[in-house]
């Protein structure tokens, strides 16, 4: 008798049950600061996740004690012994300075190949241990009151994000962070704007991250029992897990936010004139002034002073290097509400940037050229959506198209507009972002000159 095939599906038998036995890993929710009242209902999500997944296995839960104030669990269950043989970790609403007995080892452990899960107040754990919040990518900083956002999937190739969309609706409590490093996460979920007060900037919500071998997943979400239960955020964080196990690819390499021309435009003579990345090509307009431009995650922004949810503060307004007479502009804004700003052609024709979403344009609203013309018609989104504009300056005559409408058609512009440069208005000039009036993102500018 030929035992050979026999042997050979014993073999591939064999080979298959391991590579569908399911990865173990330990359920911490133990906590030394606030106690979250949906971390009961996490504790049955991700074990039931597991289950019904086949992916992983919880293998021991460690909740710190009775109201989470008892250091004995975590000191028994965290040693280097009892992670001997699992595959990773869940720290789902973790807070405070957690009594694990080795805490150096446990971060080697992790860089060993291991898997590390974060969710919500995981970045509020371990202030007091820096090595920790390197390893996680970001630290808790503060909140405001829950709210509902449109989260932007920056990755839908990954499995924590392949299946909620181009972008995540949800309500939550949504965090502020500090201490976090784009240039060291492959970011997953994202805003453009505070959850809150929506002035612009970069707000992660989810990313990814490696670590020596080891996978690091973390979602701020969570904070909410119905957050929890609803099915979009349990694929979000089984995809989130699956990959830090090494059960699914995909990628932990920051992505480059670096300003692109589309090909089309190269063939049309565009260039760049912000590139994503850094200030290079523009200077304040007063050496002296406030520095209140920065660039974030491909914006170029200008942050004012707050008090709360006020700005208080004044910028200064920024100049390009670069000189020009005839052209067309193209570029992208974000502004909140109430928000007031301009983007002058030559530093001396001012296409106002004004929040006047549903209302009649003015001869000093969104669009218009200030002092001169309204906006012929409302095509202003909603602040904290983005706003494409392409401008066109040939001679004494302005064009504005504002998210596809055009909105000035060969408007006669002989004067400067107002917090002009100079008044040379027949020579080059640079393009100037106001900065002294209000917080403005901006993306994509590029231009062409016409001779």
């Amino acid at each position: 008798m030929n035992l050979r095939p026999f042997a050979a599906l014993l073999i591939a038998a064999s080979l298959f049950t391991l590579e569908a036995a399911p990865k173990k890993v330990i359920l911490v929710t133990a906590t030394k600061g606030f106690r979250h009242s949906s971390i009961p209902t996490a504790e049955n999500v991700l074990t039931t996740l597991g289950e019904t997944s086949g992916a992983f296995t919880v293998v021991d839960v460690v909740r710190g004690g009775p109201e989470g104030k008892d250091d004995a669990e975590v000191m028994e269950k965290m040693t280097m012994a009892k992670l001997k043989g699992v595959d990773g970790v869940i720290f789902a609403n973790t807070t405070g300075d957690l009594a694990i007995p080795d805490k150096e080892g446990f971060l080697k452990w992790l860089a060993e190949g291991h898997a590390f899960i974060g969710m919500h107040s995981c970045s509020d754990t371990f202030h007091g241990f820096p090595a920790f919040i390197e390893m996680l990518g970001g630290e808790f900083l503060t909140h405001d009151a829950q709210v509902g956002i449109r989260a932007i999937n920056q990755d839908p190739k990954h499995p924590a994000t392949q299946d909620l969309g181009p972008t995540y609706d949800i309500y939550d409590e949504i965090y502020i962070f500090k201490n976090f490093n784009r240039s060291k996460v492959n970011g997953l979920l994202g805003l453009d704007a505070h959850p809150n007060h929506k002035f612009p900037g970069d707000f992660p919500v989810a990313w990814a991250k490696q670590v020596g071998s080891g996978r690091i997943f973390y979602t701020s979400l969570g904070h909410r029992e119905d957050v929890w239960t609803s099915a979009p955020f349990q694929k979000h964080i089984l995809g989130g897990i699956e990959w830090a196990l090494g059960l699914k690819s995909g990628s932990a390499k920051p992505q480059d936010p670096s300003a692109v021309l589309s090909a089309a435009e190269k063939a049309a003579g565009f260039r760049l004139l912000f590139d994503g990345k850094t200030l290079d090509g523009w200077k304040l307009r007063r050496p002296d002034g406030t520095p209140s431009w920065l660039v974030e995650n491909g914006m170029l922004i200008n942050r004012l002073e707050h008090q709360k949810d006020k700005v208080v503060g004044h910028g200064t307004d920024l100049v390009s290097e670069a000189k020009f007479k005839d052209f067309i502009v193209r570029y992208d804004y974000l502004i909140p509400p109430g928000a007031n700003s301009g983007f002058y052609l030559r530093g001396r024709h001012e296409i106002q940037i004004f929040d006047d979403y549903g209302k009649k344009p003015e001869l000093g609203g969104n669009a218009a050229i200030y002092n001169v013309s309204p906006a012929a018609l409302m095509a202003s989104r909603k602040p904290g959506e983005w706003q494409s504009v392409e401008a066109r300056m040939i001679g004494n005559k302005i064009t504005v198209i504002l998210n596809g409408v055009t909105v000035q058609d060969n408007v006669e512009c002989n004067k400067g507009t107002g917090s002009h440069l100079d008044d040379n208005v027949d020579q080059p000039g640079p393009i100037l972002l106001q900065g002294d009036h209000g917080e403005v993102a901006f993306r994509n500018i590029r231009i062409k000159e016409l001779k």
